[in-house]
């Protein structure tokens, strides 16, 4: 008999869903922008301004990055979780990622709110 041990950790389909729902939104943002490169040649500033000037982008690209950050951080959380055993170091480790994806994401959002 198998004797499982419950760690409150989330496992299994709930997060597999999530890494593939967010792989999706973010290769459809990844073919739109690259579509609209395409047909936009050639791309100066001021077209880069326009387009990110336009709310549906900005709140596309919001999108892609809040997807990002779901996406990493259950990847680097599974990583961690297999292969760094020490829970002294996996803790600390944890938190840095979930700060530095925090501080990247707030920075997207000013970055993206910035462009008039």
């Amino acid at each position: 008999m198998v004797k499982r041990i419950v760690s409150g950790a989330r496992y299994g389909v709930k997060d597999w869903l999530v890494q593939r729902f967010t792989a999706v939104i973010m290769l459809i943002y990844t073919l739109a922008l690259l579509g609209w490169l395409v047909m936009q040649r050639p791309v100066e500033y001021e077209t880069w301004r326009a387009l990110f000037g336009t709310a549906w982008i900005r709140y596309f690209t919001l999108l892609f990055a809040f997807s990002l950050f779901l996406h990493a951080w259950i990847g680097v959380r599974d990583i961690l979780m297999d292969y760094v055993r020490s829970t002294r170091l996996r803790l600390p480790l944890q938190v840095a990622t979930i700060v530095a994806l925090l501080i990247y994401t707030m920075w997207a959002v000013n970055i993206l709110w910035s462009v008039a």
